[in-house]
């Protein structure tokens, strides 16, 4: 297709590129959707608790023992999605075998070390 480009055909060749381009966008979106940050979006005391799948007392006392990131502004409090992403993602429990890792990491660091 390209061996032929000519200024008639460059429009053509051109639209072909830009489609392919889109093409290519797409599938390394979907395979690798954490290169693409998401947008934040500013939710309400009931968008929280709907998106974290608590009731809305529940949510009222996460914010008063201030373990749940909040923005307040007159009366009424706020949450970034990503913070309330990235609250959820702290409470991950490590697997046996990533804490196996560690502790053989943490072992011969000590044995590098000679013990004091």
């Amino acid at each position: 297709m390209m061996e032929d480009l000519t200024l008639e055909t460059l429009p053509k060749a051109f639209s072909l590129l830009a489609n392919e381009i889109r093409e290519i966008k797409v599938i390394l979106q979907e395979r690798r959707p954490e290169a693409y940050p998401e947008k934040d979006e500013l939710l309400t005391v009931n968008d929280a608790a709907k998106f974290l799948h608590l009731s809305i007392p529940t949510i009222y006392g996460l914010i008063h023992k201030g373990d749940l990131p909040v923005m307040k502004r007159s009366k009424r409090c706020y949450f970034s999605r990503i913070e309330l992403l990235d609250y959820i993602k702290q409470g991950r429990k490590k697997t046996l075998s990533e804490i196996n890792g560690e502790v053989d990491n943490y072992l011969s660091k000590q044995k590098k070390g000679g013990k004091k």
